[in-house]
């Protein structure tokens, strides 16, 4: 949120002292063209050329308009995907969270069975050997869980850092864009001032 705001202050400063700019210049500008213009040509061909000038001008303003229109859709349709991406990722997680819940339930029936199995410990001694050598199968077991855990763990680390090199791209993609916006927007302002100066001119 602080990048935005940023800059558009930004914009806005610049847009002020391109104004300020525009508008102490643009008197010394016209009245220069007026003169070099009217004494090389007749009012009737002075005037005709300035009106097409004037209509070049709005096409180029209809120009800028529609190229801005179209990098909103762009920038639009771009975060839908980004945010459908977290959506499907949230599932993922989820499921991910749900896998990690039924394993807990099958370790808590596993301790209820060693429970059982420590009682029957207790009244059986002969059987001591024979679940000593069970204990080391589930300890086996033990450890190819904790394999399979560091394998997700190594996953969820690499989907990390491609996130982290996703949110990279939409940082230079969004500072590129502000970058564009700032020029069509000065541009925009700086023909609309002209044609405001123009038309107070001849009004």
């Amino acid at each position: 949120m602080g990048m935005p705001l940023a800059n558009e202050r930004f914009a806005d400063e610049q847009l002020e002292q391109l104004g300020e700019y525009v508008r102490a210049h643009l008197g010394d500008w016209m009245s220069d063209w007026l003169t070099e213009s009217s004494l090389a040509k007749p009012p009737v061909v002075y005037e005709i050329e300035l009106r097409e000038r004037m209509v070049r001008l709005e096409e180029e303003l209809k120009n800028q308009r529609d190229l801005m229109k179209q990098g909103f859709d762009l920038m639009e349709r771009r975060f839908q995907a980004v945010d459908k991406r977290f959506e499907d990722a949230n599932k993922r997680f989820e499921s991910v969270d749900k896998h990690f819940e039924d394993a807990n339930k099958r370790f808590e029936a596993m301790d209820k069975h060693f429970e059982n199995v420590n009682r029957r410990f207790e009244s059986v001694d002969k059987y001591f050997e024979n679940v000593n050598k069970r204990f080391e199968d589930v300890n086996n077991r033990f450890e190819d869980v904790n394999k399979r855990f560091e394998d997700v763990n190594n996953r969820f680390e690499d989907m990390n850092k491609r996130f982290e090199a996703m949110d990279k791209r939409f940082d230079t993609l969004t500072q590129r864009v502000d970058k564009f916006m700032i020029w069509s927007f000065g541009t925009t302002m700086g023909a609309a001032l002209m044609v405001i100066a123009v038309l107070k001119i001849w009004i």
